[in-house]
């Protein structure tokens, strides 16, 4: 196939310079940090009211990510099938970034009431806000990336796709991290931007830097609009009813995965892993706070130590895939996983969450870029690149609702989040023996075919 231009390709790696803000700042360190702050209360638990229901502060925002995941899951056949009957999947791609964008703004708005004195109080009013501005954000971000991920193979052929791939997360990083550090300063010198009070100093600059990775993300992610291509005139084809087409479409590629046995069992060993994967990074800032009293200050440092080293880290491991090939890399990575999940279980210190937090930003953007070009390797030739990719997302998000209902469950039943810990070791287990099968199969293939 015929490469796309530069431009073109730089515009599809800066989406993720563009949306990667929101997966650093919102999921990561600054809104988990501020959710555990301002949720928590003397209550047994750090229990809130929800809907009706008590759930455990970390449990409600574990269970909340998880709805999100489904929810993304169940839309993105119809989502798809839609983009590809009217050729405009950029344009789908463009609704749920404004979606997750002015989602994260309107986290501006969670926030709680000042008493004087030092007390607060957070209304009923402003929790709904801030777990429905989390929600809408999340399905914004996954969903545009269904879009966004199946552009890959339209654009370069399979020799280039691990490299650009990891380009793509090396350019989310950087970016990411720039726009964190302008967050930090607002953070650590509040008064620099007028907040004098205890209270605005308490709560206003997490509430800004929400409103600056809104507007990040919806600023760069123009100049990939308008450099990526609409969809190819192959994937423009008449469809009966766009409703049901796309699972139609998902039970089709099932079908076609079922005769692949290598690209099969490549899949089941991803969705383990990515149960793991995702929840650890999602939970990471919650556990430091919970379970070792971190302030707010440390958890972000870990966090910026993660981003830092995963630079790098996603590069070496694509190198290290050429030398050596993709399954072998990624369960040479899945193991790093299993170590980490051990020596989280055990730790007692912030030096030792900085050191792990360095091993997981070593593995982090480079098992994710491996596997997505990974997927597009093993994948057959197909004019639906968009039908197979939204297999693959569908795929990661059902393994991440079991991941974060998991992670959010076994802490409300234990009252231990080291225990949910355990569970993720065991997801990543198993995904280590899936690759292992892979492997054998692929080798058997090849052996085959002399």
């Amino acid at each position: 196939m015929q490469i796309a231009p530069r431009k073109v390709i730089n515009g599809w790696c800066m989406y993720d310079w563009a949306n990667s803000a929101y997966n650093l700042v919102i999921t990561s360190t600054i809104f988990p940090a501020y959710y555990e702050a301002i949720t928590r209360n003397r209550q047994p638990g750090n229990e809130v009211e929800f809907m009706g229901r008590s759930f455990v502060n970390t449990a409600l925002y574990n269970y909340t990510l998880g709805t999100a995941f489904i929810i993304v899951a169940l839309i993105s056949p119809i989502l798809t099938s839609i983009a590809d009957y009217k050729g405009n999947k950029k344009k789908f791609m463009g609704f749920f970034c404004i979606l997750g964008s002015l989602a994260c703004m309107s986290l501006y708005f969670f926030a709680p009431q000042d008493l004087g004195n030092g007390a607060t109080s957070l209304s009923s009013a402003a929790l709904n806000t801030g777990i429905f501005g989390m929600l809408l954000s999340c399905i914004g971000f996954w969903a545009s990336l269904v879009f966004y991920n199946s552009y890959l193979p339209d654009l370069v052929p399979e020799r280039l796709r691990d490299r650009i791939s990891a380009r793509g997360y090396a350019w989310g990083y950087i970016g990411s991290v720039i726009l964190q550090v302008l967050c930090f300063i607002v953070v650590f010198f509040p008064g620099a931007f007028g907040f004098t009070t205890e209270f605005e100093q308490n709560y206003m600059p997490a509430r800004v830097s929400f409103v600056l990775v809104g507007l990040w993300w919806l600023g760069f992610a123009q100049v990939s609009l308008s450099r990526l291509p609409i969809s190819s005139l192959r994937e423009r084809k008449e469809r009966k009813n766009v409703f049901t087409n796309g699972f139609i479409e998902l039970k089709k590629v099932w079908a076609q995965v079922k005769q692949l046995p290598i690209l099969k069992r490549f899949l089941y060993s991803f969705f383990w892993y990515s149960a793991g994967i995702q929840t650890v990074f999602l939970a990471a800032t919650q556990f430091g706070a919970k379970e070792l009293n971190l302030p707010t200050d440390k958890l972000i440092i870990t966090i910026m130590i993660i981003q830092l080293v995963a630079i790098p880290g996603a590069i070496l491991i694509s190198r290290l895939s050429e030398r050596i090939g993709n399954i072998k890399t990624l369960m040479g990575v899945v193991v790093v996983w299993v170590a980490v999940c051990a020596i989280a279980y055990v730790i007692q210190t912030d030096i030792h969450f900085y050191i792990l937090g360095a091993i997981v930003g070593l593995v982090m953007g480079g098992i994710q870029s491996l596997s997505r070009s990974t997927y597009a390797n093993l994948m057959p030739e197909t004019k639906d690149t968009t039908s197979f990719f939204s297999f693959y997302d569908v795929t990661e998000k059902i393994a991440l609702v079991l991941g974060m209902f998991s992670f959010g469950y076994v802490e409300e039943l234990t009252s231990n989040m080291r225990n949910s810990v355990l569970v993720l070791m065991a997801f990543f287990i198993i995904g280590f023996a899936l690759l292992a099968w892979t492997l054998a199969s692929q080798r058997k293939l090849m052996k085959a075919n002399g």
